[in-house]
């Protein structure tokens, strides 16, 4: 058992007195040894303020100048403290004031000084609620006296780790590259103690990136043997009395589409598709999803380690996976063999629109098992094999009929794609991208995310119609500072592009930009910037929109296996199922359909029982902020092996020389985006030994005093690879030839 202060308090709330006994099963303590490890963490936790006992339960105290935060370092030692809330201040912290906190620590902060509009407030740590970095990357040194130590790659670690040898000598790690296991935090003057658990290399080059990223993002690399043993015993038979509860759709044809990727562990097949022509000739369309949360009982090992990992990541061909291969065998919907399922119908008309829409828990044996590059080929030659002439046409009719029809309705309402070259999501929705891409080659890919997001959107609307607690995939507007440079870059290309708005920016705005993009010889890097400026999806307990998909309320719903949210909603669903009220009263003689939009508007009482929607509010409530977190450790970690393969190429390459846009200009220098590889690098100030440039901010520009040269946004330019720093994946260049002719308004201040 691990648990963090984050995770105890978490499970209490100032409202409510939580049993020491619940806290207990909540976290999973099985022995004397785990059960006193959580007693002393309660004793401190009264000690300090932070939790009150009475009458021998425990609730949360709440104080109004401390906050929680996640800790953000500069290599300098100052902080400053990062709350949850988008609009709340940063709040400064001293290093003399970090209390032995590292950096991207979750913290409970005491302020100290209130802030001014010149400043940000001030304050001390007053508890470490987690740490962030139970493992780090270093290299290993040898100090005078002969000992190890490990220090870390990552500047912002403002220390150094004495290594443990435990009987083996660390002579030939000296100088390499290794990952440390953090065995002991400082303690007062003691400092943190480590063990190496791994030699990665003599140097980040020499060491594999999947190693790289791992260990720097700390993912798991196993699964605890507990979990296994546990995962082994779950068996894909269905009994009796589950068939007795769901609806059989084994004679329905259904197929899988998935990614044609090798990965290790490419065995989860989650959702399946179906289609049929009702009597009223409108299309009925099934989305089955594979129902995972059969196989995952809440509050057991299997299930607390799925809820720690929070999401799959995705590292090229390694897969750092959700849940042990025995549930995807359970689960995963595959042909010619039953399958529990979450299916999902939605009845379209002949224009695409949304009639209705029903659920039901079902058995489903799948057809055929096919890859998007499949579907392609068959439905580009028009002709397939004898056995799949039936799909042919149920495919032809999804890709040519019912998905463009759903797809240009989302984009009358404002909605936009981004068109990559690369595939990088393993999500069958819009996944860590944050919007829908189109891929030029592989066309099908964008149109069935159109169907899964469609789904999405539907969930999320029904959960809310039936006032049960429920997660939302939301995200913000870009921010007009992330966003200022991409509009002056357009405009510095000439094209025609005006907000709808000066007040805020709306998804119809991408849409119109994405419009101009295509009139422009850089097409490709206007899209990868663009893609650049969104905010990566939040969740949250309250239904809000979402920018990139331009849906007024979203939730993800589609990849149980791979996602906790995912995983809880199907949970959210089955409650309804197995517990929902469809009437105010058993004095009512009809109730509704929960499991229809036919419902919606006629829902006046609580669906879930009182104690079964509490409960799950409670639990919903300190889910979010941990989900969050890992969603953004993964996509941080698969955005670092993105970076470490292209500094590992832009390396190869040092010395050539390349065509590029400049899509950022500083004071210290402009950044250059390589339009082949989309790789971008710094062309330092300094090395621009021609002339003399100063910075005008009022133009985004460098301009040289004597021979009139500016560079500026969106300006071609040729540029030599100079040097590339692989770990850190810092490109930089110099200029061969390129910038414009500096007119009279570049020289105003």
């Amino acid at each position: 058992m691990d648990f963090s202060i984050a995770t105890i308090l978490s499970l209490l709330s100032p409202d409510k007195l939580v049993a020491g006994k619940v806290i207990e099963k909540k976290l999973g303590c099985e022995d004397e040894h785990e059960i006193e490890k959580l007693q002393i963490a309660l004793d401190i936790l009264e000690k300090i303020g932070v939790v009150t006992k009475e009458f021998g339960k425990y609730r949360r105290v709440i104080e109004e100048d401390v906050v929680e935060a996640k800790l953000r370092c500069s290599s300098k030692g100052f902080c400053f403290a990062i709350q949850d809330e988008e609009d709340a201040d940063d709040i400064y912290i001293r290093e003399s004031h970090l209390s032995n906190a590292w950096n991207s620590d979750r913290v409970l902060v005491k302020i100290i000084k209130e802030g001014t509009r010149r400043r940000s407030p001030e304050g001390e740590v007053k508890l470490i609620l987690e740490r962030a970095n139970p493992s780090v990357l270093a290299r290993v040194v040898e100090d005078e006296s002969g000992d190890y130590l490990a220090v870390p790659l990552d500047d912002r670690l403002l220390f150094e780790l004495q290594l443990k040898q435990n009987g083996q000598t660390l002579d030939d790690a000296i100088n390499h590259l290794v990952h440390v296991n953090v065995l002991r935090y400082p303690i007062g003057q003691n400092p943190p103690m480590g063990k190496v658990v791994r030699v990665l290399g003599s140097d980040a080059e020499a060491a594999a990136d999947t190693d790289i990223v791992s260990s720097k993002h700390d993912l798991p690399q196993e699964f605890p043997e507990r979990v296994l043993n546990q995962a082994n015993q779950i068996s894909p038979e269905i009994s009796p009395e589950e068939r007795e509860k769901r609806v059989d759709l084994t004679d329905l044809l259904t197929v899988t589409i998935e990614q044609d990727i090798v990965q290790e562990n490419n065995l989860l097949k989650e959702t399946a598709l179906s289609l049929e022509k009702t009597e009223a000739e409108n299309w009925l369309l099934g989305v089955h999803i594979a129902d995972v949360a059969h196989f995952v009982p809440e509050e057991t090992h299997l299930d607390r380690e799925a809820r720690k990992r929070g999401t799959t990541v995705h590292l090229g061909d390694k897969i750092i996976d959700l849940l042990p291969p025995s549930i995807y065998e359970c689960c995963s919907l595959i042909p010619n063999k039953e399958r529990l399922a979450i299916s999902i119908f939605l009845t379209l008309d002949d224009k695409g629109q949304l009639l209705g829409y029903e659920f039901k828990q079902s058995i489903i044996k799948v057809d055929h098992q096919l890859t998007y590059k499949e579907v392609q080929m068959m439905i580009g030659a028009g002709s397939t094999k004898p056995e799949l002439e039936s799909t042919l046409e149920m495919l032809n009719n999804l890709v040519f009929s019912i998905t463009p029809l759903i797809k240009a309705r989302r984009l009358q309402l404002g909605g936009f794609e981004i068109n990559l070259d690369d595939i990088t999501s393993y999500f069958k929705d819009e996944g860590r991208i944050g919007a829908i891409a189109s891929y030029s080659t592989l066309p099908v890919l964008s149109l069935m995310t159109e169907l899964m997001t469609l789904v999405g959107k539907v969930v999320a609307e029904h959960l809310n119609e039936l006032q049960v607690p429920a997660i939302y995939c939301t995200q913000g507007k870009p921010d007009w500072d992330e966003l200022e440079d991409l509009l002056k870059l357009v405009a510095n290309l000439k094209l025609d592009f005006k907000l709808q708005s000066e007040d805020e920016i709306q998804p119809l705005d991408y849409y119109h930009l994405i419009q101009e993009f295509s009139k422009s010889d850089d097409e490709k890097v206007l899209h990868y910037l663009l893609l650049n400026s969104l905010k990566p999806n939040k969740y949250t307990q309250h239904p809000a929109p979402h920018f990139g998909l331009a849906y007024p309320i979203y939730t993800h719903c589609t990849s149980p296996g791979q996602r906790y949210v995912d995983l809880q909603i199907q949970r959210i669903i089955k409650a309804v199922f197995e517990q929902g009220r469809d009437r105010r009263s058993s004095r009512v003689t009809k109730g509704v359909d929960l499991f229809s939009n036919s419902c919606h508007g006629q829902i006046n009482w609580n669906v879930l029982p009182p104690a079964v929607q509490s409960n799950l509010e409670a639990d919903l409530h300190s889910l979010i902020t941990h989900l969050n977190e890992r969603e953004k450790i993964a996509q941080d970690a698969e955005t670092d092996l993105a970076g470490l393969k292209k500094a590992e190429k832009m390396k190869d390459c040092t010395g050539q020389i390349f065509n590029g846009l400049i899509t950022g200009v500083q004071s210290y220098g402009f950044f250059v985006q390589i339009e082949d590889t989309l790789v971008e690098g710094l062309v330092h100030v300094s090395s621009l030994k021609d002339d003399w440039y100063e910075y005008r901010p009022k133009h985004t520009c460098l301009v040289g005093r004597k021979n009139r040269t500016a560079y500026r946004l969106g300006d071609k330019v040729e540029v030599e690879v100079k040097s590339v720093d692989y770990y850190r994946q810092q490109i930089d260049l110099v200029t061969v030839r390129g910038g414009s002719a500096a007119v009279d308004e570049d020289f105003e201040d």
